[in-house]
């Protein structure tokens, strides 16, 4: 007479045991990140008095040349490769024609050869979109309440060479239009820029997440209408799938999500269809709602590593984050 099996009386599969002790867990985590992985965006000023903290953005400050020279030593201090740039203009120079974009002399490109006396070897991203001298708020020039593209991309293309000029090594087209990668890649090339990476926004989204920014560049209440003819539908996945697509072919060197945290899912997407480096931008909406949690003790200082490796493990190569500096100091 054969006895019944016996059961063991307890899991089979402890998983547990491999979560014991810190030893244990590090032993066995699966995504990392360090300051290789990030990307510090700064705001520079061109307004007297305009420097100091952002109010919509708590502890973002903008700075004067002389701050950004400061952040630049800082992020080599901390071992961040590279920080991305943004101006925030006098409103009273800011044009239709958006003539101030490519001009030697304005603050952005001021602050890119500042940076570069400072720390030559840090890599400095630009934006590249008209919105930051546009009388009316957009990416691009309007006419007649339409967004121009191919005009914008014309525009768009002096404004790179420029930024290249200056010594910018990262281009970030955040325009959204139709076909700048291939203008952008073919006027690198034949005006010998040819080593000037570019970043693409490639699926960047028609977001409410962009509130803070446009405070901290002097762009809210500039804004007529809004960017839904250029920027993608929060709806849609494989319309931004083909955007990255068609960019990567047109020459983009790596790609970017943004926003970050609500797009996740586009972050894993892309990267597992183009395995291509793959950025997101956790934006000054996710940044504001963070601190404020934190601010007022709702959330530990923790979820902003969290929600850094939340970005890593959707296959970011990288991601630019406000908190760059504090999130660098801390894996130090």
């Amino acid at each position: 007479m054969s006895s019944a099996p016996i059961v063991a009386p307890y899991p089979a599969t402890r998983l547990r045991r491999l979560r014991r002790t810190p030893a244990l867990r590090a032993l066995t985590t699966e995504t990392s990140l360090s300051a290789d992985n990030l990307i510090w965006p700064i705001f520079v000023t061109e307004i007297a008095g305009g420097e100091g903290e952002i109010p919509s953005m708590p502890g973002v400050d903008r700075l004067t040349l002389d701050g950004a020279k400061r952040a630049a030593e800082t992020a080599m201090r901390l071992n961040i490769p590279a920080i991305c740039i943004f101006p925030h203009s006098d409103p009273d120079l800011k044009t239709e024609g958006c003539e101030r974009a490519w001009d030697p002399e304005n603050i952005g490109n001021k602050a890119i050869r500042a940076i570069k006396e400072v720390a030559p070897d840090l890599a400095v991203m630009t934006d590249i979109a008209l919105d930051p001298y546009n009388a009316n708020g957009h990416d691009g020039l309007v006419r007649d309440g339409v967004i121009l593209n191919d005009e914008t991309v014309e525009a768009l293309v002096r404004m790179a060479l420029v930024q290249a000029e200056s010594g910018a090594d990262i281009l970030g087209p955040s325009d959204m239009m139709d076909g700048r990668i291939g203008a952008l890649r073919a006027a690198l090339e034949t005006n010998s820029h040819k080593d000037v990476a570019i970043l693409s926004y490639a699926a960047k989204y028609a977001s409410g997440f962009y509130g803070p920014f446009r405070d901290a560049v002097g762009a809210s209440g500039r804004l007529v209408g809004d960017k839904k003819t250029y920027q993608i539908n929060p709806a849609n996945r494989e319309e931004a799938v083909r955007c990255v697509a068609r960019d990567l072919s047109e020459g983009a060197d790596m790609v970017m999500v943004k926003p970050g945290m609500p797009y996740l899912d586009i972050c894993r997407e892309v990267k597992d269809r183009f395995a291509a480096p793959t950025y997101a931008y956790q934006v000054s909406g996710e940044y504001a709602m963070l601190e404020g949690a934190i601010r007022n003790g709702w959330l530990s200082r923790d979820v902003v590593l969290e929600s850094l490796l939340a970005f890593r493990r959707a296959g970011c190569d990288g991601v630019l984050t406000y908190y760059a500096p504090q999130i660098a100091e801390k894996l130090a």
